[in-house]
């Protein structure tokens, strides 16, 4: 047995473990306490008017939600480590009781990955649910107590969307459902202000609470009915995060395949090059993973990355179709860092030429 001490090789530079230890030991070390706060660094332009409280919201119909306010926003103020401890809970006790959410995870999962067994499908649809209850707490952190997260992401590819900026641009950044969707949110705008687009809760009280959370990280939100706004931002050179990757039908979309499987795909987005002519954004594919496992060990800390491509050359073209395929497969790679940080509970898979259900 070689007893020599091991190396690590960065390029052509190697270090005995000893030497590396010393180097270590010698660098400064970093207070996070004295880091500035994301609040200070946030890159947000301004903040959007609040949508007005309702009298109807205090009837008992609301009762539930707002208990749910009353149960969820307090546990914020533990230690990140306890929260994503009650999210691993939540999402597993969820698992077992939401089964129709469940039974549609399962159903997208058989259909995305049938090279996969039965049993990795099974483990990654429950993975998928405790992303989702950890993601509860990554989003009301997000919203409400953002400092959490210093010095936990990191971002590449930020030079594509600044070269952009330089010409006087918009940017559609076109990101998908991750369960760090709102998280992603906050870090983005870290490096860069943004609006996003964004379709009203169905639920009135729901849609209230939502808007007014996500304005403390947006510019402005942008109703997918509001054109008139949608425009003027783009022509003021915005930033605009839009998430294509759900199916609501063919209306505003055409079929593509995604995974594999052929899919109602959003393609309203191509269209919004012709608001502004003279000078059309452009599209860049963005991405948010938490790269670091669900339980966090006492002093440690997550980290998530944000990534970022080259302008999409090239896009739209002037074929719908090719160009629907083309950001689904995009997504794919994305969505294969982490599969179960997509949220597979959606019907993604609802909309088929042939009339079949595949949740029934």
């Amino acid at each position: 047995m070689n007893n020599s001490a091991n190396k690590h090789c960065c390029g052509s530079n190697c270090h005995s473990d000893d030497n590396l230890q010393q180097s270590n030991n010698d660098l400064p070390q970093i207070d996070i306490k004295k880091m500035p706060d994301l609040t200070a660094t946030h890159k947000q332009t301004h903040m959007a008017d609040k949508l007005p409280f309702r009298l109807e919201f205090l009837m008992p119909k609301y009762w539930g939600i707002w208990l749910a306010f009353m149960i969820f926003l307090p546990l914020i103020y533990l230690p990140l480590r306890i929260q994503f401890m009650i999210g691993r809970h939540i999402g597993r006790l969820a698992f077992l009781l939401v089964k129709r959410r469940v039974k549609d995870t399962l159903v997208n999962l058989n259909l995305a990955f049938k090279d996969k067994s039965d049993d990795e499908k099974l483990k990654i649809a429950k993975q998928v649910f405790v992303n989702q209850g950890i993601g509860i707490f990554e989003t009301l952190n997000a919203w409400f107590r953002p400092n959490v997260f210093k010095r936990t992401f990191s971002i590449s590819g930020l030079q594509h969307l600044i070269n952009a900026q330089k010409e006087n641009k918009a940017v559609i950044l076109l990101g998908g459902h991750f369960t760090t969707l709102d998280l992603g949110g906050r870090l983005c705008t870290q490096f860069f202000g943004a609006d996003c687009m964004y379709r009203p809760q169905n639920n009135p009280l729901l849609d209230w609470f939502v808007y007014n959370s996500r304005r403390r990280i947006f510019d402005e939100q942008i109703s997918s009915r509001d054109m008139k706004k949608l425009i003027s931002r783009i022509k003021a050179g915005r930033v605009i995060w839009y998430s294509p990757d759900q199916d609501f039908g063919l209306e505003h979309g055409v079929m593509a395949t995604f995974f594999g499987v052929p899919s109602a795909t959003i393609t309203a987005h191509r269209r919004f090059v012709s608001f502004d002519k003279k000078n059309p954004p452009v599209f860049i594919v963005m991405d948010m993973i938490r790269q670091t496992p669900d339980y966090i060990p006492k002093g440690k800390r997550p980290h998530y990355h944000i990534t970022l491509s080259s302008v999409l050359d090239g896009f739209p073209s002037n074929d719908e179709q090719a160009d629907a395929q083309r950001i689904n497969d995009l997504f794919e790679v994305n969505i294969k860092k982490n599969i179960a940080q997509w949220m597979w509970f959606h019907r993604r898979f609802k909309t088929q030429a042939s009339g079949k259900n595949f949740y029934e």
